[in-house]
């Protein structure tokens, strides 16, 4: 290829990649998909447990912390687990143990009775999901170009809004016929598959193929020469995970997550049990009305991190902050089943577009400790968040209602400006004009 076709592909929307590269986003993008429908199984049955067990919106909100209580300890020991491994395709090893520990606590909620027994397998499936986000994140970023990480980690996030409306959509068929229980039956299938394509596609053979056709093609390897064979003791990648936090843009982003996905969680965990009592509706139909964001969910995921490849991590979130904090005030204004399918398919815009972009933002930041910073940013920001959130907006929606509980997560996503203002780019066409320049 010629050095103005490579500029030309460095400029392009649609980008070029291996074979491999693609094979390892469709992995990627398939584990958050098992992921995103584990995280939205409580909440769509929460409803049913909470009548099965006398439960008001606090204690069920309680239920739902435990699965975030796992997920901020899975995220954050797995991810420097997988840093001390090392990078590109031995991280596969860390996302395979995290995987087989999500497939057997969602067989074993299934056959649980009691409310310890449930509560215990939620912290255990946290562990697991909260782990196998990070190491799946940093495992594709590891195959993929600089370049494109926006894109590539954007498309692989897709998973997410896939599993936001397949997974309450494939729960009301099950909640027709069967009970809560059986909707956790289904999940060790997808991991079992996941498991058999990441032993094919992310080995090492594979990985030197891609970094092959990333130099013949004069673009920028995800990380350098001196890492590929790099092995770091837990010890030495805990404490680099730890220095990591001295790094300005991954505390920015970490603040950002958690405010992001407070506001977030805050509206998802209740959103069953709001369409069911603001509406009149079962449970049935309410599950998968929730899940009407996953419908245009990926579109904004893909759009917003490619955006961020070429305007720059920072304006993209801008846009994303101010969409997304719009669209949680607006669904005050549900007051029928179709204005709900519309509200929530606009929210499926930018709910989870910032998380590509603030994914992106911290491995530019951290390239070396990737694993971990993403370790750290889910516990942090998906565990804390979610472990907090979900008891106090229940409070909030006992004492007060679900209005109030949406003005005030509407106004906690718009503080996400006050970390934003506050980073430093990693990325888009000014940023590299400005080092050319330099």
């Amino acid at each position: 290829m010629s050095n103005s076709q490579d500029v030309q592909a460095k400029r392009s929307w649609l980008p070029k990649a291996h074979p491999v590269s693609w094979g390892m986003l469709a992995i990627g993008t398939s584990s958050m998909l098992l992921i995103s429908i584990d995280r939205q199984i409580l909440p769509t049955v929460l409803p049913a447990i909470m009548k099965e067990f006398g439960m008001n919106s606090t204690q069920g909100g309680f239920i739902s912390s435990l699965n975030f209580i796992g997920t901020l300890l899975g995220a954050a020991i797995i991810g420097v687990v997988a840093d001390s491994i090392g990078r590109g395709y031995k991280r596969t090893w860390a996302w395979w143990g995290s995987c087989f520990l999500a497939i057997i606590s969602g067989l074993a909620t299934f056959f649980t009775k009691g409310v310890f027994n449930l509560q215990l397998w939620r912290v255990v499936m946290g562990l697991g999901t909260g782990a196998m986000e990070p190491a799946n994140v940093a495992l594709v970023s590891d195959f993929w170009q600089k370049e494109n990480r926006g894109f590539a980690l954007g498309v692989n996030h897709t998973g997410m809004p896939l599993g936001q409306f397949i997974g309450p959509a494939l729960l009301s068929v099950v909640l027709l016929y069967g009970g809560w229980r059986d909707a956790f039956l289904w999940i060790p299938a997808i991991g079992i598959l996941l498991i058999l394509a990441q032993w094919l596609v992310g080995s090492k053979k594979n990985e030197m193929k891609v970094r092959g056709w990333i130099d013949e093609h004069n673009m920028t390897q995800p990380y350098s020469k001196e890492d590929v064979e790099n092995k770091l003791g837990v010890k030495q990648s805990f404490m680099n995970a730890v220095n990591s936090l001295k790094n300005r843009n991954i505390r920015l982003a970490i603040t950002m997550d958690f405010l992001f996905l407070w506001t977030e969680m805050g509206v998802a965990t209740f959103l069953t049990l709001y369409l069911m009592d603001h509406l009149g509706i079962g449970l049935a139909q309410a599950a998968l009305i929730s899940g009407a964001s996953g419908i245009t969910g990926w579109f904004g995921l893909i759009l917003w991190g490619t955006v961020s490849d070429h305007i720059g991590r920072r304006p993209a979130l801008g846009i994303v902050t101010v969409g997304f904090a719009a669209t949680v005030f607006c669904l005050t204004f549900i007051n029928s089943v179709p204005t709900a399918w519309a509200m929530l398919i606009v929210w499926g815009l930018f709910r989870n577009a910032p998380f590509a972009v603030i994914n992106s933002l911290t491995v530019d930041s951290a390239p070396k400790e990737a694993a971990s910073s993403l370790g750290f940013l889910v516990g942090i920001g998906y565990g804390l968040s979610g472990t907090l959130v979900s008891p106090v907006i229940g409070w909030v929606i006992d004492q007060w209602g679900y209005s109030t509980s949406y003005v005030i997560l509407a106004i906690s996503c718009l503080l996400v400006f006050i970390p934003l203002l506050m980073a430093k780019e990693t990325a888009g066409r000014k940023l590299k004009e400005r080092q050319l320049q330099g």
